[in-house]
This record gives C-alpha cells, structure tokens and sequence, in this order.
C-alpha cells in the first residue's frame, strides 16, 4: 500500500506520494488511475486525494480481501489520513494493518455480506450512518447513492436519487472508538494528558 517509501521514510508528504499507486481501479483496469468528480478527469491516487483534501471532500477506499497484506503497514495508514481518507471497507483486512488504520483514526470496516462489494461503483457516494451509537459490536450502515452504471468509459451520468443500504461490521474496542472520536491514537493522548499502558491491539 505504501510504494516505494523508503526514499522518503520520515516525511508524510513526500511519502504519501505513494498512497495505493499499485492498486487496480476496478472501472478502467488502470494502476494508480481515479477518477477526481471535481475535474471530471482521471488522475493519480495521491493527485486525486490531495484536490479532494484541498476541497474539504472526505473520501474513502473499497477494496476486497485481505486489505494491506505485505505492505508498510504504518506508512499505508498514515496515508490516507494525511490525504484526507475517512474510512476503508473491505472484505477483510491484514490484521496488523487493520490495526494501524484504527491507531490512525481511520474507520476500518468490511462487509457484513462480502458479494455487497460487487453493488458498488467507483464513482458511486457513499454516507456512513448511524456512527453516533458507533460501540463494540455495532455495525455501520453504509447508504450508497447510485450513480450510471456505464462500466470503463468515462460517460456516467448523474446519481438519480436511487440508494442502496449496505451492513458493514468493524473490531473496534472501546479504545480504539476513543482513537477514532480524536482523530488518531496521538490525539487522544494530547487530549487526556495521559499515558498509555494499554497494549496496541
């Protein structure tokens, strides 16, 4: 997930120069090609992430089975969250990486019923619901507002109205909700003044 970061190990910026530039867009086949909305072109993942942050657009990631495997798994977290990325929904992640995004602040969810990936497209919106009673054991519903579904090509038309609501399950404890409510692991130790005896898990 991380690319070739050690060049620049030690500095976020340049390193998330990196964010997800292996992965296969799903709607073009491409590596390291998205689609930004606010261009209307496709671009670079880092590209694409930095306009959206510059633009105050949350966005997340849809990826499918074991998520962040063999990757550097804190830069691969650090990432997106410098980049602006709120949540990433998978069918299952790498378990350390898993770990990682939560310390980061980042909603780490999969789906409740993994065939739920294939209803969704890359230029669909997506709200995550009902986080308020965000506790161990709850899910997260995610309503995903359909856009046309005219696959590899760059004509896709507007959202008419039509959603979808998809179950998502996380592993967060107690903590770990803590890490998410402050933004990271590192804010919540600047908020409590208090330092942590709790295993990372």
């Amino acid at each position: 997930m991380a690319g070739p970061w050690l060049k620049y190990r030690g500095h976020l910026d340049n390193i998330s120069n990196n964010l997800l530039i292996g992965a296969t867009n799903d709607e073009n086949g491409k590596v390291n090609s998205v689609f930004n909305v606010l261009s209307n072109s496709f671009d670079s993942v880092p590209n694409v992430g930095r306009a959206y942050k510059k633009a105050a657009m949350p966005w997340v990631v849809i990826g499918d089975e074991n998520y962040g495997e063999g990757s550097s798994r804190e830069h691969a977290a650090l990432e997106p969250r410098h980049l602006g990325g709120r949540a990433v929904i998978v069918k299952s992640f790498a378990r350390i990486h898993e770990s990682n995004l939560k310390k980061q602040g980042i909603l780490a969810l999969t789906f409740a019923n993994p065939a739920d990936y294939d209803k969704i497209n890359s230029r669909d919106r997506i709200s995550l619901i009902n986080l308020k009673d965000f506790a161990p054991g709850s899910s997260v519903t995610m309503v995903v507002r359909l856009w046309a579904r005219i696959h590899l090509t760059s004509q896709v038309k507007k959202a008419d109205g039509t959603s979808v609501n998809i179950e998502l399950r996380h592993t967060f404890n107690e903590l770990q909700i803590d890490f998410f409510k402050h933004g990271s692991a590192l804010n919540l130790m600047k908020a409590s003044k208090w330092v942590f005896s709790h295993p990372w898990v």
